[in-house]
């Protein structure tokens, strides 16, 4: 498990990326998050130190557990942007609002909102 919401966020944006159908490449991850490519460089070390990232040619991958992982953070990001619109929150400020909050709340404030998302 990653103890920190960078290492999230990078998961995810790899997985956001890769959902394309392109190479996935440092560049492009520090493009997107709006960060320096030596921090994505060395964000990737560390995902790959926990086996969540591989790296062949210059291309980024996601193990097996690294899409596991990348796919519940956009999951729950996905919910609660869906959750934040249905309260009336633009469509902007809802998704950088989830940002944050995917990686605050507990489970079982996930689990009501899962729950009052799907009533309707």
């Amino acid at each position: 498990m990653i103890v920190n919401e960078s290492g999230e966020d990078y998961l995810e944006t790899v997985l956001r990326l890769l959902s394309t159908g392109n190479d996935v490449h440092a560049v492009d991850v520090a493009r997107q998050l709006g960060v320096s490519k030596p921090a994505v460089t060395k964000a990737m070390r560390l995902l790959t130190q926990k086996g969540y990232v591989e790296i062949a040619d210059n291309h980024i991958h996601l193990t097996p557990a690294g899409e596991e992982y990348a796919r519940a953070v956009y999951d729950k990001h996905r919910m609660l942007t869906a959750f934040l619109v249905k309260l009336g929150v633009g469509a902007e400020a809802a998704e950088a609002d989830a940002c944050r909050m995917e990686h605050l709340l507990s489970e079982e404030t996930i689990s009501a909102i899962r729950r009052f998302n799907l009533k309707d």
